[in-house]
């Protein structure tokens, strides 16, 4: 038994039991992770994963309670090394955020840039995708936090902690006939077409079922990932568009105006997730300070061991 046999037993776990996908995550072969867990099988004497010919459907009993220890060990070994770098290397180091163009764009440059100028020598990625992809970054260890809206609060293995609430504006071009409805009601928006975001953001299903329960169903004429590529099209005429407050902004938006939406769609929360039992290195909890001033070491430290205490 070695550790990257237990590396590519949680690889693959996370992976949604997809063996190439694991092997792909971590730059080998997919026969390789295939042999390795099957030599670790062999070793213990009973199977990890339920398999349909050369596919792998789930876990045994054995194999879900050897995956838990393995990922207490994985985790450690990764701990172990993030606490040498704290002592050897002080402020130098990187950090891996994962998050929304959105969230990217909008509301992290002012922390990053406060950030930067406190730890010069860390070097900061951004990774960037829908919720779902942002978690998947997270509980691979490919990413020290994820920063996103709503779904991270109940993916299993992280712990979110929320930063703050957001709404929405409508937007459109100078002198569209919407921009004359005041106050603006949901019957009035779906008399358009609609540019707002994908279905793989948790912002969307609140608009969708918002509208939903009013019996309306508008045409949602386009959807993007990115609130920039949704004005651009509205700036185009292709419809009006529904995006983040913060993601409009007056003095560089100059041929759209906005209608303040808030008092039509439920605020949506936006979290910082971290990974359950994970090292975080000083200036982890700085940038987490910076960017949600209300989270402080103390309140960190106490979410992630209530997770760990409670068994959540």
């Amino acid at each position: 038994m070695n550790l990257q046999q237990l590396r590519f037993v949680c690889a693959v776990v996370r992976q949604n039991f997809n063996a190439s996908a694991a092997a792909n995550s971590l730059y080998t072969s997919q026969p390789g992770v295939s042999k390795q867990i099957q030599l670790l099988e062999e070793e213990i004497n009973a199977a990890l994963f339920i398999r349909k010919g050369k596919r792998i459907i789930g876990m045994t009993p054995a194999g879900e309670q050897i995956f838990t220890f393995a990922q207490r060990i994985v985790g450690d070994i990764e701990n172990i090394r993030k606490v040498g770098q704290e002592f050897s290397q002080g402020n130098h180091g990187e950090l891996v955020i994962a998050t929304t163009h959105t969230q990217a764009r909008y509301s992290l440059p002012k922390a990053i840039k406060s950030f930067t100028e406190c730890y010069p020598r860390v070097q900061l990625r951004l990774r960037q995708g829908n919720p779902v992809q942002i978690a998947e970054l997270l509980a691979a260890g490919e990413a020290d936090m994820a920063i996103a809206t709503e779904s991270l609060n109940s993916y299993r293995g992280l712990v979110a902690l929320p930063c703050y609430q957001w709404n929405r504006v409508v937007i459109a071009p100078i002198g569209h006939p919407l921009l004359q409805n005041q106050p603006l009601t949901l019957e009035a928006i779906a008399a358009y077409p609609i540019v707002t975001y994908d279905q793989a953001f948790a912002g969307r299903s609140l608009i969708d079922k918002t509208f939903a329960s009013h019996g309306l169903f508008p045409n949602f004429v386009l959807s993007a990932i990115d609130s920039d590529v949704i004005k651009a099209y509205v700036e185009l005429g292709l419809g009006i568009g529904i995006v983040a407050k913060m993601a409009y902004d007056s003095v560089r938006d100059i041929k759209l105006e906005a209608i303040e939406a808030s008092h039509l769609f439920d605020p949506s929360t936006t979290y910082l997730a971290l990974r359950q039992g994970t090292y975080l290195r000083e200036y982890i909890y700085t940038f987490i300070a910076l960017y949600a001033p209300h989270l402080n070491r103390s309140t960190v430290d106490h979410a992630l061991n209530f997770t760990v205490a409670s068994g959540v």
